[in-house]
C-alpha cells in the first residue's frame, strides 16, 4: 500500500510540474510575441518620422524654388 501511495504522489507531482512547465512556456511565448509586436510598431513609427521629414524637406525646397523662379520671371518681365 505504501508503495502505491508513493507512486501516486510522484505521478501527481509530475503532472503538476508538467502543467506548470506548459504554463511557463506559454507565458514566455506570449512575452516574445509582445516584444516582437512592440519592435515592429517602433520600427514603423521610426520609418514614419523619417518619411515625414523627407516630405517636409522636399516641400520646403519646392516652395523656395517656385518662389525664386516666380520673382526671377517677374523681374525679367518687368525689366
Amino acid at each position: 500500500m505504501r508503495m502505491q501511495q508513493t507512486i501516486s504522489d510522484y505521478e501527481t507531482a509530475f503532472a503538476q510540474e508538467a502543467a506548470l512547465e506548459r504554463r511557463r512556456r506559454q507565458q514566455l511565448r506570449q512575452r516574445a510575441v509582445n516584444r516582437s509586436k512592440a519592435r515592429r510598431i517602433a520600427s514603423a513609427e521610426s520609418r514614419g518620422k523619417v518619411a515625414f521629414g523627407t516630405l517636409l524637406a522636399a516641400l520646403s525646397v519646392t516652395v523656395v524654388t517656385v518662389t525664386v523662379a516666380m520673382f526671377e520671371t517677374l523681374a525679367w518681365l518687368m525689366g
